[in-house]
């Protein structure tokens, strides 16, 4: 009897686990359902991100090949392009001693710009994060300059930095008319001028930045170590400004870009000629001056390419070494 029972549940359990077994294989997708389902995905992503390139490739690679292309000319900027020059225009940038003079303002604009914008947007950005009166009204006075327009803050400064401005008139007032200068035309000067606008334009974007950063640093970390006896700087400096590091880097690119690409203030406060002279011009102020004011468009397009390509190389060299980590990092956050 007993072997009776033992067969006919034996019996069960193998018709169970076929049951289950079919059951399993009828639920796996077939291989003509996974490709169904690797095509829906691939349209969902086409279809989603079609809009993104297509802007992009208009307003961008559209845009840059035909400034190269135009670069091959000697074009006065209207009509089709037949005085064809091949790389003649290219040879003359590289050794025009103007444009070395304008790329080396423009290296040191993106080196000033890290130095001094980058410690005070985060000691700035310290202090802020604190509780403190007035902290919300103190951002919004810091990031005001930044949304000012670059027109209004060029014809401010200029008006100011005049040897019969402002702040030499404030200097004389207070019995230190001997640091009176002229602000703008003087080259050693001009170029700290310059930095000073800078700061005070972009340093808000740059707060707001670091602010960000900071309020996605947990608290128990800061808790945790102000437990354990550390001061407030101990923990500034070995807790908040390490784990800030994405944002410092991230900004530090953004900052160096528009370094690379500044024009629109140095062309309003030293106009078109005196830029060079104080030392203040840039590739885009040389571009502006040898292109569409000297009109030799086919010129100023190939300075825009050169500047393009200037760009580029620092953003890749930027990612493959400095950004890697960071990436990475959010490459294998979105991937687990």
């Amino acid at each position: 009897m007993s072997d009776t029972l033992r067969t006919t549940a034996v019996g069960r359990i193998r018709r169970g686990a076929l049951n289950v077994g079919d059951a399993a294989h009828a639920a796996s997708p077939t291989p003509r359902s996974r490709k169904r389902g690797k095509g829906r995905q691939r349209l969902e992503i086409a279809l989603l991100t079609s809009p993104a390139i297509i802007v992009f490739v208009g307003l961008v690679i559209f845009p840059v090949g035909l400034a190269a292309y135009y670069g091959f000319y000697r074009w006065q900027g209207y009509g089709a392009p037949t005085d064809w020059v091949g790389f003649h225009n290219y040879q003359v940038i590289l050794t025009d001693p103007a444009f070395q003079r304008v790329l080396e303002h423009n290296g040191l604009i993106v080196i000033l710009s890290l130095v001094i914008q980058g410690p005070v947007a985060i000691l700035l950005a310290l202090l802020l994060n604190q509780k403190i009166r007035g902290r919300s009204l103190i951002r919004v006075l810091i990031f005001v300059p930044y949304v000012v327009s670059e027109v209004i803050v060029g014809t401010g400064f200029s008006l100011m930095l005049q040897p019969t401005g402002a702040v030499n008139d404030v200097l004389r007032s207070i019995g230190l008319g001997s640091l009176a200068t002229d602000w703008l035309a003087n080259p050693s000067i001009a170029l700290w001028s310059l930095m000073g606008i800078l700061t005070w334009k972009y340093i808000g974007f740059a707060v707001i930045l670091m602010l960000a950063g900071l309020q996605s640093i947990p608290d128990e970390l800061s808790e945790a170590a102000r437990i354990d006896g550390a001061s407030y700087w101990q923990v500034q400096r070995h807790i908040m400004v390490p784990l800030l590091g994405p944002t410092i880097r991230i900004w530090a690119f953004l900052s160096m870009i528009g370094a690379l690409q500044l024009f629109d203030l140095v062309y309003i406060i030293w106009g078109q000629y005196i830029s060079d002279t104080a030392g203040t011009s840039t590739m885009a102020t040389y571009m502006a001056l040898n292109g569409r004011l000297a009109g030799n468009f086919g010129y100023g397009n190939a300075v825009a390419v050169v500047m393009f390509i200037i760009s580029l190389i620092l953003a890749l060299f930027y990612q493959r070494f400095i950004l890697r980590r960071d990436l990475r990092g959010a490459i294998t956050q979105g991937a687990s």
